[in-house]
């Protein structure tokens, strides 16, 4: 059998992660013919097929769904491999991979970013903004090295360090202005536009309005918090979104925004990483770096 080689298993990798051999090639930089050449080597060396290419989705064969977890770890252990070099510098230098949940990257990221680059010009950083089960994911499985997300996490296998606490502000339309603020139990009566299913910040919105996810009305949830800021400026309804949105969010919508009364709703930001990465030093230098003095 002909040596397998790093390059294949990553290759092989993007194809079973996208399911699809174009963007696994656009993930990777290279052409797609060039791809399929190396996962058929692969093949072609294991003497059995990975992937099901029949009809229009690409699927794992049965040894390729057992192979998958095993081509992660030698791949994950190339990676800390890596990250043992790079922590070991006196700076953190290289690729750093970080992740981020949608109600805190539009507003944290160019503060982090700017911090980041100002210690080290160069940090090659790659973003990765999506929910939090997903990051979760992701960071287990090595693709990325740290994400900020609201904690808890409560996932055994990683380091959580908190950055900062916020608080949630009521968003109403203007001519609301002036009015007393609901309580929760009020809140709960009204029409409440809240996001998608899958964001902690629904979550953590129905838990202060102690409402449930399966009563939440139909037709009023929104994939972002922009969307909801305009639909309340529109008349739709209330809503209610972090403080560091507010600056952003509300700049072009005809709303009032105020702060609730005690004991206010808040969340707890802050960052995650594998307990096991050879970055944890660096990463809680980066955590320091973030958290406001």
């Amino acid at each position: 059998m002909t040596n397998i080689t790093l390059k294949q298993l990553r290759y092989f990798e993007a194809v079973a992660h996208h399911r699809h051999f174009g963007h696994a090639a656009e993930a990777c930089a290279i052409s797609q013919p060039a791809l399929s050449v190396q996962i058929k080597e692969l093949e072609q060396n294991l003497q059995t097929p990975l992937f099901d290419r029949g009809g229009r989705n690409i699927t794992l064969t049965s040894f390729g769904v057992d192979f998958a977890p095993r081509a992660r770890a030698i791949l994950q252990g190339v990676d800390e491999l890596q990250d043992m070099a790079r922590a070991s510098k006196d700076g953190l230098m290289g690729r750093l991979r970080i992740g981020i949940i949608p109600t805190i990257g539009p507003y944290l990221l160019p503060s982090i970013i700017t911090k980041l680059t100002r210690m080290n010009p160069a940090l090659d950083i790659h973003v990765r903004e999506t929910m939090t089960p997903r990051l979760i994911t992701e960071l287990t499985e090595g693709r990325i090295d740290t994400a900020i997300v609201a904690l808890p996490v409560s996932e055994p296998s990683l380091t959580e360090v908190t950055l900062f606490d916020e608080k949630f502000m009521l968003v109403r339309p203007e001519a609301d202005r002036g009015k007393p603020i609901p309580s929760s139990a009020h809140l709960n009566e009204m029409k409440l536009l809240l996001l998608e299913e899958g964001h902690c910040f629904r979550d953590q919105a129905l838990s202060f309005c102690d409402m449930q996810s399966e009563t939440a009305r139909e037709g009023l949830d929104a994939s972002s918090l922009s969307t909801l800021v305009q639909m309340v400026g529109a008349g739709i309804g209330v809503t209610l979104i972090p403080e560091m949105a507010v600056a952003v969010e509300t700049r072009s919508a005809q709303v009032a925004v105020n702060a609730f009364p005690a004991p206010e709703p808040t969340r707890r930001v802050g960052m995650i990483w594998r307990k096991t990465s050879p970055l944890a030093s660096k990463l809680s230098e980066i955590a320091d770096l973030i958290r406001p003095s």
